[in-house]
């Protein structure tokens, strides 16, 4: 029963969080064009993140692993919510790109730490359906959140969206607070992070890698057909706006719709848990997300186009849900947090990597038919990834009972 309590707290607080950020991340776009009249400086928000991302993955994985996860996400949510709440005071750009910087470089520990929070907090056999939820409250701030971020802008103002968003960084702190320590209590000294430290951490991921070989296959396989689709996000809008001449008003229902499907998606996964395997999770739910994004870019009108969307996103509700669940089940917590900070820091990488040279190709050839050879080609790696986890033999990586008792 506690563990159910301890888990409605740890959603409500990222699920406030969530929708604080959707709110303020319509705010914050017109805020910026408002004060500046550039579209440039608004896609200069864009790029925060991965620069955050650059100055941090490469320790804040060994900062993570070796700190207070609980305390650490309480510190990191104050921060941001007082960091936040200062932006509408700030009328000079660059200012205001700074402070996001830091907000960025303190959420770069938050991902890291939460997965080895929940790894710790929710037993093996919960985690299937608490991810499902996770994604629950994800999809739903994606749908509130921009309405209630317009009707707010309507009637008052960005800054009390931007300010809703600082308060929310704090709801979500004092919900983390009402959780339990998870962390094992140490009466050694903390060691410091010295390039020493990074190095020997850097080997003890390189060494996991190397002993849990099915693992890196599976994490490769799932990675390579998701950042396929991610590449395809970037090229959406132009497909539907260009290829198949639909309005901004048909892309924005295409999208709502999209994310109406996910949160279907995710209610349905969180209900079928305890029916259904991991291994379809993981391996059906991507390659059926896969072959969404292949429908969607063989779609020739607005309805072909939606039902599509709408599939993709019932299906990775499934994806995500079984990814998060294999992943907290298979590494081992007391380097999650290095792994996980290194493997974003990667994939990131192949990420633009992808998307540069997707609208590369689409300057040289038809846009739709270099959509969909990588829509293909993310098909064929997630059907890989399907017959490779559906083997008898590999049952053992996805047995879904508890090990030790977390909490």
């Amino acid at each position: 029963m506690k563990h159910y309590k301890y888990a409605i707290y740890l959603l409500t607080g990222i699920g406030v969080s969530h929708l604080g950020s959707w709110i303020y991340l319509v705010a914050l776009n017109l805020s910026i064009l408002n004060l500046t009249g550039s579209a440039a400086a608004v896609a200069g928000l864009y790029i925060i993140r991965p620069i955050a991302m650059l100055l941090t993955n490469t320790w804040s994985g060994s900062v993570v692993d070796r700190v207070n996860k609980r305390r650490l996400m309480i510190s990191i949510d104050i921060i941001r919510g007082i960091l936040v709440c200062i932006i509408p005071f700030i009328s000079h750009l660059w200012i205001i790109y700074f402070i996001i910087l830091l907000i960025n470089i303190a959420g770069a520990f938050f991902g890291p730490s939460s997965s080895v929070y929940i790894t710790r907090l929710i037993p093996v056999e919960n985690r299937k359906r608490f991810n499902s939820l996770m994604s629950m409250t994800s999809y739903g701030a994606f749908l509130i959140g921009p309405a209630i971020a317009g009707f707010l802008i309507m009637f008052f103002n960005t800054s009390i969206c931007i300010w809703i968003n600082g308060i929310a960084f704090l709801v979500c702190s004092f919900f983390l607070y009402l959780l339990p320590n998870v962390d094992e209590e140490s009466s050694e000294k903390a060691e410091p992070i010295r390039f020493q430290t990074l190095v020997s951490d850097w080997k003890a991921v390189k060494d996991f890698a190397l002993q849990a070989k099915f693992f890196i296959s599976v994490y490769l396989l799932f990675q390579i057909a998701l950042l396929m689709g991610f590449a395809l996000d970037s090229q959406e809008v132009t497909f539907i706006k260009q290829h198949l001449q639909l309005t901004d008003r048909d892309y924005g229902l295409i999208m709502s719709l999209t994310g109406l499907g996910a949160l279907v998606g995710a209610t349905v996964s969180a209900m079928v848990a305890k029916k259904v395997s991991l291994k379809l999770y993981l391996g059906g739910g991507m390659l059926l997300t896969a072959i969404g994004y292949v429908a969607f870019y063989a779609s020739f009108d607005f309805l072909t186009a939606t039902a599509a969307f709408v599939f993709l996103g019932f299906f990775m509700a499934f994806a995500n849900a079984g990814y998060a669940t294999f992943f907290q089940n298979t590494v081992p917590v007391n380097i999650m947090g290095r792994f996980a900070s290194i493997a974003d820091m990667f994939q990131g990488f192949v990420q633009i990597l992808l998307t540069l040279l997707l609208g590369f190709l689409a300057e040289w050839f038809s846009l739709q038919f270099v959509c969909i050879v990588f829509a293909v080609v993310g098909t064929l790696f997630a059907t890989i990834l399907l017959l490779t986890v559906m083997g008898k033999s590999k049952d053992d990586y996805f047995r879904e009972e508890t090990k030790q008792v977390h909490v």
